[in-house]
């Protein structure tokens, strides 16, 4: 059974601060990765394409972790912490929205192998 969790954390910046934004979660990539249990962790940027829609979030942390506990000790590392407060709930902060999701790949259900 798979026990990885993959996460999406989509940012809006405020007016005129996308580049910044962008810079500013770019630079928490290079630590991220040497978490224990970090299998991805990629800032990406929303583009024009004639397959999507467009929305409000147009920076988005694609993340995979190997295990939900990983992706937790992640947010609790001080530089993860000191963004979301400086960015994100402080009002002169970068950030006029986020939405953070976790996903699974495993079906409800899942007939898993028994091993003896």
């Amino acid at each position: 059974m798979s026990q990885r969790v993959y996460v999406l954390a989509q940012f809006q910046a405020k007016q005129g601060k996308e580049q910044q934004l962008f810079e500013t979660l770019k630079a928490l990539e290079p630590d991220s990765y040497r978490e224990q249990g970090c299998i991805q962790y990629t800032v990406t940027r929303q583009i024009d394409h004639e397959c999507a829609t467009r929305n409000k979030h147009t920076i988005v942390f694609n993340e995979i972790w190997a295990t939900a506990e990983d992706w937790a000790a992640h947010g609790r590392r001080r530089q993860i912490a000191d963004f979301f407060e400086n960015e994100v709930k402080n009002p002169e902060g970068l950030v006029a929205d986020v939405s953070v999701t976790a996903y699974s790949d495993e079906g409800v259900d899942f007939d898993a192998p028994v091993y003896f």
